[in-house]
């Protein structure tokens, strides 16, 4: 920690909800254990199974302990609450994918050599099973007075550059030693944590530079003792590290660091305009000097967020025997201020330095797999025939309403074949835009699909869709009534098929099967605007599902469908029709569309 006017309130929750329970409860047997004396296993492959973190999976855990000086303070030596938090850890890697832990500096009290002696030894728990961490000095670790040039120390002699030789995770350090970086592999990249000490000299800051560029493309997780000093506040030596360091490096997207209380967050736009988000968290001004609290950044890379909570694994490990007053109020925080969630677009926040490449166009012969009746795609603007890519002979034509037209994006789907979509422009009242229909004499129009079926497209709704104008549009769908195919169940004037869009954008599968007098339903969820979206309607030849973007809905019928009746009218991209007359035309992108007469897996979707 630091001064007297150094603070915190961190109530950062361990966990609420049944799913923390257990959680909760496998941590309190194991503190129980520690306190108890119990023996636990000695290496990695007891405690973990034998398992290191997955460094392919996009949900992983980083670790976070802050200043736990006052568990080493000359005759107030305690390790027992460090020991139990280091366990934990050991304990739930597995089911975490726990990829590193970062001391944020304040190890101990005075700095002495006892002090350091005593947590050096629980470390040992980390450095025995192999574990990747990190520690820095804070200004209790050293003489504050003095920068990362002060040369040898209790501190430096404990957690030096030779501790972390020969580990994995440790990437190098400063010549002086005070300062080191830390590489790991998690959702399937290299990540950094470069941890800083409490007042970086020039020297410092020049060789924190060079660790930056050295790895261009790494995302990077700056821990310090002192940045953030309350909510959207930064301390003088903060803001310094700010100017001369992390504004104008965009790799560093998150900084964390104790010293002050209570926990306080601050979000500030680097030079390349992006989001910084930076830290605050200390717990020792909570009883028992914060009993070891640690704080867990729970990275979901495809939810594009990372939850952040706090357990005390000492506390909870008390449970078993009774709790006293302040414990009792200590074993659950969850100020505001201390659970949260922090979303990023990883993919956007990280494109700057390291772009995800876009993937290349793939010729239409990849994708006229066997079966493929049909296949439509727009790598150009629409002028005259739409030539149906099979080469069975489904050829579209462009029919206007109203003196509408079609236009043209190059915008389509990241996992599109084709790049480039149609733009619709429909509108319902007065009824105007263009769609596209099958030739007449084209064999689509009158098969059935009695083995099976897979219609696949992609869409994208603009920020104006409408629906009011716009709702219940067709992407994809065969005109024809079930009256006129002698099928009266429900209302006889619907389209025999018809892919379509409700007035909350969920997509729907309705048609009528060959072996149903009335309409078969798939239902989708809402599909948000501005956001491309895959759809794929499996048929077996007896069961028919719905899929956004690869997943199965939930409102898939299990009634049995077989095929799609007839009566040899075109098929519509782009139109939907009532009663045999166009009703409603799409307004929006729809990018390549394709029909095979088999039931395809969701691997030999067009999006794989």
């Amino acid at each position: 920690m630091c001064t007297s006017h150094d603070h915190d309130d961190l109530t950062e929750a361990a966990q609420a909800g049944a799913g923390r329970r257990s959680f909760l409860r496998a941590t309190a047997l194991l503190g129980a254990a520690a306190t108890a004396g119990i023996a636990l296993p000695a290496t990695a492959e007891a405690v973990s199974g034998g398992r290191r973190p997955n460094p392919d999976s996009r949900r992983f855990t980083l670790a976070v302990m802050p200043d736990t000086q006052y568990l080493f303070d000359g005759p107030s030596i305690d390790k027992a609450p460090v020991e139990a938090s280091l366990r934990y850890l050991l304990e739930h890697g597995r089911e975490e994918n726990l990829v590193f832990l970062s001391h944020l500096g304040d190890l101990t009290q005075n700095g002495a050599e006892a002090e350091f002696a005593a947590i050096g030894e629980a470390f040992r728990l980390l450095d025995r099973r192999g574990v990747g961490y990190s520690v820095l000095a804070g200004n209790h670790d050293v003489k504050s007075s003095t920068t990362d040039q002060r040369g040898s120390t209790p501190y430096l002699d404990t957690f030096g550059p030779d501790r972390f030789k020969g580990r994995k995770t440790f990437g190098g350090a400063s010549p002086d030693g005070y300062n080191t970086f830390h590489l790991f592999k998690a959702g399937g990249r290299e990540w950094m944590v470069l941890a800083l000490d409490w007042r970086l000299s020039d020297k410092g800051y020049a060789w924190a530079k060079e660790v930056l560029a050295a790895h261009p493309r790494t995302p990077v997780i700056l821990t310090t003792h002192e940045l953030v000093v309350e909510d959207d506040t930064l301390s003088a030596y903060g803001q310094q590290l700010w100017d001369q360091l992390i504004k104008d490096h965009d790799q560093i997207f998150l900084t964390l660091n104790g010293h002050y209380w209570p926990a306080g967050r601050a979000t500030r736009k680097n030079t390349a305009g992006n989001d910084v988000h930076l830290h605050l968290t200390n717990y020792q001004n909570r009883y028992f000097g914060g009993a070891a609290m640690i704080r867990l950044y729970r990275f979901e890379l495809d939810r594009g967020v990372i939850d952040v909570e706090t357990v005390s694994p000492w506390i909870l490990g008390r449970a078993a025997k009774g709790l006293n007053e302040l414990e009792r109020q200590e074993i659950e925080l969850s100020g505001d201020a201390d659970r949260f969630s922090v979303e990023i677009d990883f993919a956007a926040r990280f494109s700057g330095f390291a772009p995800v490449p876009a993937r290349p166009a793939r010729p239409a012969s990849k994708m006229l797999i066997p079966g493929t009746v049909a296949y439509w795609r727009f790598d150009s603007a629409v002028s005259g025939t739409v030539r149906d890519l099979s080469g069975r002979g489904n050829d579209l034509t462009q029919v206007s309403v109203g003196g509408g037209s079609l236009g043209w994006s190059a915008d389509h789907h990241p996992d599109q074949p084709g790049h480039g979509s149609l733009e619709f422009q429909g509108f319902k009242s007065p009824l105007k835009g263009a769609y596209l229909r099958t030739v007449d004499k084209a064999p689509l129009n009158s098969a059935t699909f009695r083995n099976g079926y897979t219609i696949e497209a992609f869409y994208r709704l603009p920020a104006d869709w409408d629906p009011d104008h716009n709702a219940w549009s067709g992407l994809v769908g065969r005109s024809g009534t079930g009256g006129a195919a002698g099928k009266t169940g429900d209302d006889p004037d619907e389209p025999l098929a018809t892919l379509s869009l409700s007035n909350d954008r969920e997509p729907q599968w309705a048609m009528r099967p060959l072996n149903q007098q009335g309409i078969a339903t798939n239902w989708g969820q809402e599909t948000p605007l501005e956001t491309w979206w895959h759809l794929a309607v499996v048929n077996d030849g007896r069961h028919t599902t719905l899929y956004v973007q690869g997943c199965p809905v939930v409102r898939n019928p299990k009634a049995t469908a077989v095929g799609i009746t007839s009566v040899g009218l075109p098929w519509l991209l782009g139109g939907y029709t009532y009663a045999d007359k166009i009703d409603q035309i799409f307004h929006g992108r729809l990018g390549d569309v394709r029909i095979v007469e088999r039931a395809l897996p969701v691997t030999s979707f067009m999006t794989h």
